[in-house]
Formats: C-alpha cells, structure tokens, sequence
C-alpha cells in the first residue's frame, strides 16, 4: 500500500514539475560571479545574460561576490534554494582545483549540478621576445640541459595557469622553479622584465600584448590551436592528449528541478548560438562549446579528475 502510494505521489508531482518549468522563470535569476567584474568569465555570463534577459523578458541578473579564491560566492550558491533562481558561474578555479586544494571548504562539488559548458578558454605559454626559446620544444630542451635553473610565473601558488604548467611539467618531463606572483600582470611583466623565461596566462588577457610584441607565444594549453592565434602550436602537438583549457560552467543546486535544469540548458544553448553573441565570445578568444546538462557533468567529471592530478603534482595546499 505504501509503494502504491509513493508511486501516485511521484505521478502526480511529474505534471506539476513540468507545468512549473513551463512558466519558468517569471521572477529575476541570480547568475552569482565569485570573482570581479571585468574578468573573462565574467565578460561571458554577461553576454549570455543580457541576451537570455532580451529573449526570455526576465531578467538574469549577475551579481559578483568575491573572495576566499572564489569560495565565498560559491558557498552562496551552494547554500541556496534549489529552484532555478540562482546560479553558479564556475571556472576551473572554484569547481576544479579548489575542491582538492583547500583542506576545509565550506561547499562540495555535490552541491551541484552542471547545466551548460558555456565557453573554454586556451591559456597561452609566453617567454619574452627577445628569448631563444621560440617552441615548446626548445623550452623542454633548455630546461632539461640546466634542470630546475629555468623559472616559470604564474598568477599564484594553486592557480590554474600554475596547475596548467605542472601538468606541462609532468607531461615532458622537465624540472623548472615556479615564482608564484599575486595576479596574472604581475606573473607577465616579470617574464616582460626579463625576471623570469616563461609564464603562463589566459589568452583575453595577452592580445595586446602579443601584437605590440612584448611577448612572444610559443604554445596553447587547449587540445587544438586556438582562433585567435592559428599559428601558434598547441601543447598536444607535442603531448598528444594535452588538454588544460580554462572554462566556465554553470550550475545550479543539487535539487533543482531536472525540468528546470534542461530549460536553462537549452536556453543557454540558443544563446551561444546567436551570431551577435557568438562573435564577441569569438573576438575575446573564447571556444564556444554549449552542451546540454548531460555531456556538461561528464566533461566536468573528467576535469575534475585532471585538476586534482594537477593539485598532487603541485603538492600546493591551503588550510
């Protein structure tokens, strides 16, 4: 009697989930940034927000709350309802390496689920122009002529252009000394000032140093070349199967509706594919992906496999 019971409860909750995804959403939607306005990724849930907000007539509303390398903001949403009514901007960072970097973190990756791979981004290894190493090749050569002599900068200590170079590191087998500096411009004027060989960072934040010729590109961190820099090799020419792209995903709680989460989705998806939308993605440097839930949590399973890798290989950890 029991079972029979469940049963009709769970026949009669499926009209009622499906009639609330119909008229979903018919109040603002909360996509929560952990990190600052002006960021790549935030640049991205802006442009999939303003066009979700023009085509649907609700309002997705991005809203940043920093802090605690990102930690603060996904915690809001962790900690939320699980309606569709707020929404996780995930990068690498937050829902990748943190979750095997951080000793206590207040949210885990269960707390969510993915809705829609939205973009990737190629990270750009760069020396200074005036350097020998012009390849990959050459990097690998020189560092394991004077192995650990050669240093490398990142962003800091547990970042993803950090973690990236460990796993370059590991791939080729070579020994070089990070310099973690406090942000990304400070990691590429050193290598601009001749203080360090090489660093690496994400590909919106070097075009315009590319092309003055402050920098010169020797490799992407992305499976492919990357658009914006076709002659530029990338790092799986040499390491077949190389693949250390940042990204941004959104999810949303654990619990929302799965209705709900395909609506979102698909939502996310008509957006991407918009040629207004997709060609200011396109200029910023971003690989347009827009997959449905269901290949989303596979491809974040598996990067969560990567990153933690990258974190064992680093030995970086934060209490």
């Amino acid at each position: 009697m029991l079972a029979r019971r469940s049963l009709l409860a769970a026949g009669l909750a499926l009209p009622a989930l499906s009639a609330r995804a119909q008229t979903y959403p018919d109040r603002p939607v909360r996509c929560v940034n952990p990190f600052a306005a002006g960021s790549a990724v935030d640049v991205v849930i802006r442009l999939v927000a303003q066009d979700l907000s023009e085509r649907i007539g609700t309002q997705f509303i991005v809203e940043n709350r920093t802090g605690a390398s990102g930690n603060i903001g996904t915690e809001v949403v962790a900690r939320s309802r699980a309606d569709g009514y707020t929404l996780l901007v995930g990068s690498p960072g937050t829902m990748g390496i943190n979750p095997f970097l951080f000793r206590t973190l207040p949210y885990k990756v269960e707390d969510f689920v993915a809705v829609s791979h939205l973009v990737s981004f190629p990270q750009v290894m760069v020396v200074n122009p005036a350097s020998p190493i012009r390849s990959l090749a050459d990097l690998v050569q020189a560092a394991k002529a004077r192995p650990g002599a050669l240093n490398y900068a990142t962003s800091g200590a547990g970042s993803t252009s950090h973690l990236a170079f460990e796993l370059v590191r590991a791939a080729t087998g070579i020994e070089m000394t990070h310099i973690p500096f406090r942000g990304g411009s400070p990691a590429i004027q050193a290598v601009m000032q001749g203080e360090v060989q090489v660093a690496i960072e994400g590909l919106p934040s070097l075009p315009g140093f590319l092309s003055a010729g402050q920098l010169r590109a020797i490799a992407v961190t992305s499976g492919e070349r990357a658009a914006k820099l076709p002659d530029v090799p990338s790092v799986a020419e040499t390491v077949p199967g190389f693949d250390a792209a940042a990204w941004v995903i959104v999810f949303a709680p654990t619990g929302t509706p799965a209705p709900i989460v395909q609506k979102l989705s698909a939502e996310m998806q008509t957006s991407l594919a918009r040629p207004q939308v997709r060609e200011r993605l396109q200029e910023l440097g971003a690989t347009v992906i827009g997959t449905d839930a269901a290949a989303t949590t596979a491809f974040h399973a598996a990067e969560l496999r990567k990153w933690q890798r990258a974190v064992q290989l680093s030995g970086a950890s934060v209490d």
